[in-house]
């Protein structure tokens, strides 16, 4: 009756989502030519390169920040197991790019498919994937159902639930309760994340394994942003990471404030989706800055702020930056983004006082020193020129962030080894 059930609204619920995905896949940069991989479609060529690929471990990443975990698993995976085939999926188009510039040998990559059996049925004959690695969150019925009809076992990596979807999947648990069931392994980043599935679904398989993202290992070359050629030599960097609606603006009269004191300060700003440059350009001349476009090559003159209105280039913006203010945090939101990767460049942070989705890592990095915290635009400024005052204050900030994220190391063996586990229990 729920498979029933589902896949009757589940045409409803594509359609209202539909405007969005055309809106999303018109304005987004990244890969596209392979994009009808997500209804099911693949060119010959592709199927035959997939065929190469069967028994593979197909993981499943949704966007880029997913993306850059699963890709550094899948490498401390080939070395422990050589032989092993994968295929990573995306969800989004920046995703797909990053996964296929990045990926290692024994690696291909995928869209991922849309939730209709039919799709999913064409995805999986072509793959026929030894197991399904999940990261995170995402939990589509038909995918699951399907891997469990075929005894391809299924395991959540690096899994975490957030108070406001926990809420969702309790109400209603008659539905998610048996869904979760289908996992033979829920590996979630902490005890809470635990405590909130077994809420839902007390018979579903969990362990604490940790966060994933505390192994991840930056890249040997990171690349040089090339600030000289916006702001010229020897300037402050401010940067604004993975910014939404309201921070730009929060962000950039903290900025204009700063300029008094810092006249060597300069603005770099990260929206999370790129696609709003528009808008944040806007907020930026509005508040009497000058604004220059990375994709518009570089400006005749030295301007106030970079706005980065591309995508895959987090780490390469962050590597020079003096101070970081993380996203998503400020201006009416709550939910946070990851604060490891500033943290392993040994950059300090400001971000807000809640992260309802990283309750967990705010907590331990809050504790130990490893960031600060604001709660408005004044505090902002006060925290922003306090650091910006004392070359000893940023880097032992940073230092301290970098050194309790080193402390925590370890779930990425924790996992491949249950992967592993399960792998060899399937054929069994």
């Amino acid at each position: 009756m729920r498979k029933l059930l589902y896949n009757i609204f589940l045409p409803v619920g594509f359609l209202f989502f539909l405007p969005g995905l055309i809106i999303k896949y018109r304005n987004r940069g990244g890969w596209k030519s392979t994009y009808s991989e997500r209804f099911g479609r693949f060119s010959p060529e592709r199927r035959r390169e997939l065929q190469e690929f069967r028994g593979a471990v197909w993981v499943h990443a949704v966007s880029v920040g997913e993306t850059v975990v699963a890709i550094s698993m899948i490498r401390s995976y080939l070395k422990q197991h050589p032989e092993r085939k994968f295929v990573i999926s995306t969800t989004t188009t920046t995703g797909q790019e990053l996964a296929r510039k990045n990926c290692p040998e024994n690696c291909t990559v995928i869209f991922a498919p849309i939730d209709f059996p039919w799709i999913v049925k064409t995805t999986l004959d072509l793959i026929q994937p030894v197991q399904l690695a999940i990261f995170e969150t995402e939990l589509w019925p038909n995918l699951l159902w399907m891997c469990r009809k075929r005894n391809i076992p299924v395991a959540l990596v690096n899994g975490r639930i957030s108070d406001h979807s926990c809420k969702g999947y309790y109400k209603m648990r008659c539905f998610f309760r048996p869904l979760l069931e289908n996992f033979s392994i829920m590996m979630m980043q902490s005890a809470e994340d635990e405590k909130r599935v077994l809420n839902v679904s007390p018979e579903a398989k969990t362990m604490v394994t940790g966060n994933l993202k505390f192994d991840q290992q930056l890249p040997e070359e990171l690349g040089d942003p090339e600030y000289e050629k916006y702001f010229g030599s020897g300037k402050k960097i401010l940067l604004g990471a993975s910014t939404h609606s309201g921070e730009e603006a929060l962000i950039a009269e903290a900025f204009a404030e700063l300029k008094k004191e810092f006249s060597d300060l300069k603005l770099v700003l990260v929206p999370r989706h790129a696609e709003r440059a528009d808008d944040v350009a806007a907020v930026v001349e509005k508040a009497a800055l000058s604004c220059h476009r990375r994709t518009a090559g570089f400006p005749p003159q030295e301007v106030d702020v970079l706005l980065a209105d591309t995508t895959g280039e987090m780490l390469k913006l962050m590597s020079r930056a003096d101070v970081v203010i993380m996203g998503k945090s400020l201006a009416g939101h709550d939910e946070g983004h990851n604060l490891i990767e500033p943290a392993l460049l040994r950059k300090p942070i400001v971000t807000g006082q809640v992260l309802r989705n990283f309750k967990v890592l705010l907590a331990l990095l809050r504790d130990g020193n490893g960031l600060k915290t604001v709660a408005d635009e004044r505090e902002l400024v006060s925290i922003l020129a306090e650091l910006f005052r004392s070359e000893e204050k940023r880097i032992a900030l940073g230092k301290r962030a970098f050194e309790l994220i080193a402390e925590n190391r370890g779930a990425t063996d924790k996992s491949i080894a249950e992967l592993e586990k399960i792998s060899c229990s399937s054929k069994e």
